[in-house]
Parts: C-alpha cells; structure tokens; sequence
C-alpha cells in the first residue's frame, strides 16, 4: 500500500470522500482541482483551469468535469457523480475501489467483471491536462463514453445557461475544439484513438457546490455538455484524453504521458509529499517567475512570496528559482513599496511589511549559499530605496518616527498580515507601530550595515533597539505589546511577537526570548501551528466557519497558522540549541497526518483554534508548506 491510499470503505462514505481535494499544477500556473472521487465542491474546482491574461489576472474554469460510462452488453454504468439539489447524480463513486496518489492521482474502479483505472496529470510546460483509461479486467466487448462539462468563466464566478455561448466546434484530429466565448482561447479535447464525437449540446442545471453554501457564497451552476466521446477498448489497453489550450498530436499522447510521470517526485512518504507540493507553487508564465500563494483560490502575494520563498526553493538546493523569484518581485517595487496583492495593472500595494521580509529572504539566500556578493550586485540600491522611503515616509502614513521606529496605518486599510477586512473596516486594524515590523526593521537595518558596510544604518538599529526594548517591553506582563500607538499599547497575546525572537537580529535579550517563547508555547502552541490569539482573550474565536463575515472575524482572532510556527521553531533552537532537537522532530511529524486529510499531500492555510484543529482556508498554502520545510533544514543543521 501506498503513502497516500483510500479504500472502497472510505471513498463511497461522502461525508469522508467529499472533505478531501486534489490539487496539481504545472509551472504555467494552471491547475487541476477535485474531492478524491471527482465530484466538484467549490467553484474553483475543475479539471482544466488555466490564466487567460488576455482576459484579466486571474484564472479560469474551462472543464469543469468529465462523467465517464462503461457500456457493455447494452448496459450503461456511470462513473461520474455531481451534486444537484435534493441528490447526488450520478452516483458513481459506488463503483470505486481504491484511490492511490504514487505518482498521480489514480482511481480504480470496478462495474461487475470490468476493472476500469483512471490517471490524472498535467503536461508540466502546457495548458493540458491529460487522463488515462487503463481498462484492467473485461470479459466482453467493452466502450467507454466521455461528456465533457465546460463552464469557460473566472474561478471566482458561476456559470448560468445563456444563449451568448458559441455552440460551434470544429473537427481535429481525434477531437474538437471549443471556444464558449470569444475572449478565451480555444479548448482541445482529444483522444488518443479513434473515436466518435456525438453532438448533443445540452445545459446540466443547478449543479451545486457545498463548501460554497457553507461558506455563504452563491453555490449553484449551470454547465454546458456539447456532446461526448465514444470509443472501444480492449481489456490490457490505455487510452488517453486530453484537453488544452493548443492542439495535441493523437499519436504522441501515450509517450508524453509516460514522460510527464517519470518527471515526477515520488509521494511515499512525509517529505515528498512537501516537495511534490513545494514545486507546485512555482509558476512560470511570461518571463516572470512567481509564488502562488495558496491553491485554489489564491494568486501571487508579496508578503506570501518572500516568506514562501526560501524554504519552497532553497531547501532544495534551487537557488536559480530563487534569484528568479527575487528579480521578478523587483520589477514589481514602486518606491519603498511592493504589492501586496498582484503585479503591473492588477496591484494592490497595501502591506508595511512585504518590503522587509524582502531582506529576510535574501538572508537566507546568503545562510544557504554562503553567497553574499550577488545579493549585492543584484539587490542593494534595492534595499537602500526601501530604508529610505520608510526613513522619509510613504503611502498609508507609513513613516519613521523621531524614536526610530516605524508607524503606519490609515481607516479602513490593514497593511500587517493581520489582513481581514469586513464592511465594518479592519477586523485588526494594528494601527500605529506593530511589534512584527519593529523586529523586521531592525534586522533590515542590521542586515544592511552588513552588506553595505556603512555605520549610520547600524546607529540607526542602535537607536531602534532602545525605544523597541522600552515602549514594547513589560517586566511585568514577561513580553511584547503587539501594538504601540503613542500612549495606547495593546497587551494580546498573538505569535507577532514570536518574529522578534526568530530574525537573524535581535533587540532581544536571552532571558526575553525564553519569556516570550514560553507564553506563545503555553498560550499559542497546538499540533497545527500558532493561534494568531491566546484563548484566554475575550475576543477569542476557537472555530473558524460561516459565513465571509464570520470567518475574517476568526480569521485572526484564534485561528491557527502554520507559518509563523517556523520562526517560533527557530527561536527556540537559537535558545535551546541541541537540547531542543527532540521537541521540535515532534511538531514536525505532528503534521504527518495532514497528508491524508483536506487538502492530499500538502499543507492548509488554517486551522481551527480549538482541537481537534480542523483544516480549514485554502487546501494549499504556500508559506504552510515551505516552513515546514525550511524547519526540517533547521533541525537538520543542529
């Protein structure tokens, strides 16, 4: 058995088999995204969803899905299955056997004496995606049918029956080719055979999405089935469909298929599954080379990008990315300023912090490689533009006081990663001088004295240092406020102030550390992470669900994040050294068992505060995985 298996019992159980996806991209940036029986939850689900910059920044749902029939002896049985009001139609998870992820997604199942395997995978340079019919067993003459389900709309839009479609197709080689709407490029689906395309275009009303209705969105659609593929196949014999944005070559198909799995990382165990899953936020797309957040919903993010970014690369020993990665979000900066959210025309430029986890990144480039003049060469009048638009002040109030330290903030906008945002405002505003930025300037300062050799930034830290030790310092609290605004300082105990503890320089004494790092494991700590606030607080959220309004509400409020439980691990070993090796192996395979839950062989954005911690957010988050990662690199350096 597999790292990654789920049996008959477990696949035919909904209630089990619809809380788990799939996720797989390719370095284009386009994903295939399911539950492990193929029926659709959310509306970014699909198994062909592409960027179409021609249309706009973000991506969108082509196929939708695929219902597959086994035909034999007359007799027809339905593979596929999708949710509409009242039941669930077809229902042919019933006819599964056993879901397997080595190397691919692969889903058996079993129609009285037919055995019939399906394989899932993307061409890693192309907009395809490509399943595999593998027919295992047969004791006569079998067919298999293919209905195709097309929506062609943005992944955070629904599709509804319209007569502004195209019908229209045009005959390729063993395929056709569709385009629903001028905007969009063409879609190709072929077979690697012979086949009969039969046209009946024809709408499938009301197909629901569930996590949409439990997140509060609108959650049912309409989608469009032109016709389907029929084809005979012999027991022993495979047989693949594809679709993409270009046309593929019939023949080829069994050979690219073959080739696109040898690509492929083995996911047989913990780490692989965390490499298989790192490699997958990498997307290539123009010239640029960016970190997808989180999948599926999630687009590139600078804050995201430079946390992200060292352990998804560096931990693998690819520094190339990693320069690439750098020099895109370079082009990217406007004064001392990166984007939030997006590049170019699609931006949005409200975070304080992204520019100074800038210089975190290219420290640990440096920690890595040793290599110090390419940061240099390449970053350093970057650097120095940064310091000094926070020196002289910019967008969103964003200043250096007369103490040194750095303010920020305005109505309405929340520039930390403490972003949730409602119709009321900010759900944490952190007006004025957060903690996590003091101890991010500091490092940025010390950082560039190192690189430029020039005294006045490590004066500068110097007098950083003294007003941070006393305006977020209590002796009688043991640790940090988490914002200072003038007279007014918030007490709340959060993992912000866990970032302080962790960077390569600290304002921080020993005997601080340890207070600080002792309050956030007995307040913060779970399985999972770092609650963003300890339960004792009033404002405590311990489940984070609802709708959009009540989730940002929890979203920051007790909600656990895997992230900063990197920078809470490297604060630790920095303090404990050897003697906390054993203690911090155990947080690391404390996550072993999220490989077979929400999201398959990766790592979630959030999880509940309170136990059991469920998955929750996005099924794949970038900085979740790429710190467990860069963790497994710090113990490995003990």
């Amino acid at each position: 058995m597999s790292y990654i298996h789920f049996d008959k019992t477990q696949l035919i159980n909904l209630n089990y088999s619809l809380d788990r996806e799939i996720i797989r991209t390719n370095r284009s940036g386009t994903y295939t995204s399911t539950t492990i029986i193929g029926c659709n939850t959310r509306k970014y689900h699909g198994l062909l969803v592409v960027p179409q910059p021609q249309i706009d920044s973000q991506n969108h749902v082509l196929l939708s899905t695929v219902h597959e029939t086994v035909i034999q002896r007359g007799a027809s049985f339905n593979l596929g299955i999708s949710k509409f009001p009242g039941n669930y139609s077809p229902r042919g998870h019933k006819y599964l056997e056993d879901f397997d992820s080595e190397p691919i997604p692969k889903l058996t199942y079993r129609v009285g004496g037919v055995v019939l395997q399906k394989e899932l995978i993307l061409d890693t340079n192309r907009d395809r995606l490509m399943i595999r019919y593998t027919l295992l067993e047969a004791h006569s003459p079998t067919k298999i049918r293919i209905q195709p389900f097309l929506a062609f709309r943005g992944y955070h839009s629904l599709m509804k029956a319209n007569d502004d479609i195209d019908k229209k197709y045009e005959v390729v080689p063993n395929g056709v080719k569709f385009r629903l709407y001028e905007p969009y490029d063409p879609l190709f689906m072929q077979i690697s055979k012979n086949s009969e395309f039969v046209s009946i275009p024809d709408w499938y009303y009301n197909i629901e999405y569930i996590q949409e209705r439990e997140r509060g969105y609108e959650y049912q659609e309409d989608l469009f089935v032109p016709g389907y593929f029929e084809f005979d196949i012999a027991k022993g014999e495979s047989v693949i469909f594809s679709a993409g944005l270009t046309e593929a070559d019939p023949a080829t198909r069994q050979n690219a298929f073959e080739k696109e799995i040898a690509r492929r990382i083995p996911r047989n165990n913990f780490e692989n599954c965390l490499r298989n899953s790192a490699g997958q936020f990498i997307r290539r797309r123009d010239g640029d080379v960016r970190i997808i957040a989180g999948y599926p919903w999630f687009g590139w993010w600078g804050r995201d990008t430079f946390i992200a970014a060292p352990g998804l690369t560096l931990s693998a020993g690819d520094t190339e990315t990693f320069l690439e990665i750098m020099d895109t979000m370079a082009r990217d900066l406007k004064g001392a300023l990166f984007p939030n959210i997006g590049s170019g025309d699609y931006t949005n430029m409200t975070s304080v912090d992204a520019p100074l986890w800038f210089f975190w990144s290219l420290q640990q480039y440096i920690e890595y490689t040793g290599d110090k003049k390419t940061v240099k060469d390449r970053y350093l009048e970057k650097l120095r533009g940064i310091i000094e638009g926070f020196k002289s002040g910019t967008a969103f109030n964003i200043h250096m006081l007369s103490n040194g330290l750095i303010w920020g903030g305005q109505d309405g906008v929340a520039l930390t990663w403490m972003d949730a945002i409602t119709p009321d405002g900010p759900v944490t505003p952190r007006i004025g001088c957060p903690v996590e930025i003091q101890a991010l300037w500091y490092n940025a300062l010390k950082f560039f004295e190192e690189l430029s050799g020039e005294e006045s930034y490590g004066q500068l830290a110097n007098q950083v240092s003294v007003s941070f030790n006393r305006e977020f310092w209590s002796d009688e609290y043991g640790y940090l406020a988490d914002v200072v605004n003038g007279d007014e300082k918030d007490w709340s105990i959060r993992p912000n102030m866990v970032f302080a503890t962790s960077l390569a320089y600290t304002m921080l004494s020993e005997e601080q550390s340890d207070k600080i790092l002792e309050i956030a494991k007995s307040k913060l700590l779970t399985p999972r992470g770092l609650r963003s606030l300890s339960p004792d607080d009033p404002g405590y959220k311990g489940y984070y669900f609802g709708n959009q309004i009540s989730r940002d509400h929890a979203y920051h409020n007790g909600t656990v994040w895997a992230w900063p439980l990197g920078h809470f691990v490297e604060g630790y070993l920095k303090l404990h050294g050897k003697a906390a090796k054993n203690f911090v192996q155990k947080i690391i395979k404390g996550f072993d068992g999220v490989m077979t839950q929400y999201g398959i062989g990766t790592v979630a954005e959030i999880y509940d505060g309170d136990a059991p911690h469920r998955p929750k957010g996005s099924v794949s988050q970038a900085w979740s995985v790429a710190e467990l990662l860069r963790m497994m690199d710090l113990v490995k350096r003990i």
